[in-house]
């Protein structure tokens, strides 16, 4: 994984106001026309390997869900955030969507 790759992904997630969210394919496609390289998938790598500083929890999938093994701890951060929720437990992305 190419070092520019990460650090504009990192730069990109630290954009984020709190209380909204975007998606790894809205960062992909920003990254992607910066670098020419990279996708949602990509995206959710560089996260998984080096999102702990960031606030990782406001990068969700495109249906407003985060992988189970965060949604614990995302949940307390989208309480403190007030970041708009649905019923299902996910994101309201019609309401928190932040375009990169």
């Amino acid at each position: 994984m190419h070092e520019e790759y990460v650090e504009a992904v990192l730069r990109c997630v630290e954009r984020i106001p709190r209380g909204r969210v975007t998606t790894y394919g809205a960062i992909a496609d920003v990254v992607g026309e910066q670098l020419g390289m990279g996708g949602p998938r990509l995206v959710g790598n560089v996260m998984g390997l080096h999102g702990g500083p960031v606030p990782w929890w406001r990068v969700v999938r495109a249906d407003g869900s985060l992988p189970p093994s965060h949604q614990g701890e995302a949940r307390q951060s989208y309480l403190e955030e007030n970041t708009p929720m649905r019923p299902s437990g996910n994101v309201d992305l019609k309401s928190a969507f932040w375009q990169p």
